[in-house]
């Protein structure tokens, strides 16, 4: 039988900053901290154990549920602490947790420093804005923040669509319907098809995953709503591509004509280490949907909209790459870690060079080095990560 339980499990999640709890038959439970996986000082979990401590925050419907269909996705509260994104799967026939952190205090724009356009993309009357990036790098967090802005400045009505729900926002200036998929509607395209029906101002879509969705999410937009979605791209003209991409090639041309006409702009965004490798910082990619590059879109030019961006600084756009190099020369980002998660890192390399030139010199002598190495066959072993970093 598990000597765990699920409520102290998450307590100690939340208390040592860490992003996620995963539970796996044969590893001691796992945290996610600033990015990296660090396994508790236990014993490894047995597969009776898995079962029982994850259905310690089920339903009996919940468990019906999961068993039948082998999923589950669930929002889960912990009063006091924090509510979690939970997944339950099953593999190799043995029942998988995966729970996610989310605060209960929705952080606003100038907490997360977004950039600052991000409050000029909420004031836009209608038209639909994106927020993209890699699973894990606080797309979520992002949205909340945006649509707390609006709650604070504006009378209108925001519906979203969620699976689940994550961040639970009250009533403030605005009124707002939180819909769960499989608790409140069947799915997201569903609740797209009804929801301009119920007077909506604001539509929020947690995650839009495919063509009949998308499809819906341009609609909203056209007949005059703000609507926000997420992909999971990492800079402006991969999201544009995928949108358009996603259609079958007679539509292609129309799709083109309604996002040149309905997209306000796109904001993307990952995280990377802090210089001092003790915790992750944002960064990202901005764009607004401007006269010149909306023609771009309709004249299928996409991969000239980069350039675009970055000549748009006096609109508050920028590359991602400017942005990754921004952090490290101002000593918040890790060099590595931003090179890492750059579009292209040679120019990010340029960029960095250009206010930081030691940087790139210990980088590129350290290439050399291990080239040099490799080419004679000594094989350099990596140090291993501290398992027992959380201090269990």
């Amino acid at each position: 039988m598990a000597h765990y339980s699920m409520a102290k499990l998450l307590e100690f999640t939340v208390k040592q900053n860490a992003s996620d709890l995963v539970l796996k038959t044969g590893s001691p439970p796992i945290l996610r901290i600033n990015g990296d996986l660090v396994r508790l000082k236990s014993e490894p979990l047995k597969g009776e154990d898995t079962r029982e401590i994850s259905y310690q925050i089920l339903t009996e419907e919940q468990i019906s549920k999961f068993e039948d269909q082998l999923e589950l996705d669930m929002a889960y509260q912990v009063p006091g602490l924090a509510r979690f994104r939970v997944n339950l799967l099953v593999q190799r026939g043995r029942v998988s947790t995966a729970a996610r952190v989310i605060p209960f205090q929705i952080k606003t724009i100038e907490d997360l420093n977004l950039p600052e356009i991000v409050p000029h993309l909420c004031e836009y009357p209608r038209g639909l804005v994106l927020v993209t990036g890699p699973t894990g790098s606080g797309k979520s967090t992002t949205q909340a923040a945006m649509i707390d802005y609006i709650n604070e400045r504006k009378p209108v009505h925001i519906v979203t669509v969620e699976d689940p729900v994550e961040f639970i926002h009250p009533d403030k200036q605005a009124l707002i319907n939180q819909r769960e998929l499989g608790q409140d509607t069947l799915s997201f395209a569903d609740a797209l098809k009804y929801v301009l029906r119920q007077d909506p101002d604001v539509i929020l879509i947690g995650e839009m995953r495919d063509l009949e969705t998308i499809g819906l999410a341009i609609t909203a937009a056209e007949t005059g709503h703000l609507v926000f979605g997420t992909l999971h791209t990492v800079d402006a003209v991969q999201t544009v591509d995928r949108i358009i991409d996603v259609f079958p090639p007679y539509q292609q041309q129309q799709v083109r004509m309604q996002l040149s006409v309905n997209l306000v702009g796109v904001l993307s965004q990952t995280l990377v280490k802090t210089a001092d490798l003790n915790g992750r910082v944002a960064a990202f990619e901005t764009m607004e949907a401007i006269a010149s590059i909306r023609n771009l879109i309709r004249e299928a030019k996409t991969h000239q909209i980069r350039s675009m961006i970055q000549t748009g600084a006096k609109r508050g756009m920028f590359v991602l790459d400017q942005n990754l190099a921004a952090l490290v020369v101002d000593g918040i980002a890790d060099y590595e870690s931003a090179r890492d998660k750059a579009v292209d890192p040679l120019e990010f390399d340029d960029m960095v060079r250009a206010k930081k030139p030691e940087l790139v010199e210990a980088h590129q002598s350290t290439e050399k080095q291990r080239a040099s190495r490799e080419g004679q066959g000594i094989v350099v072993e990596e140090a291993e990560t501290d398992s027992d970093a959380a201090g269990v």
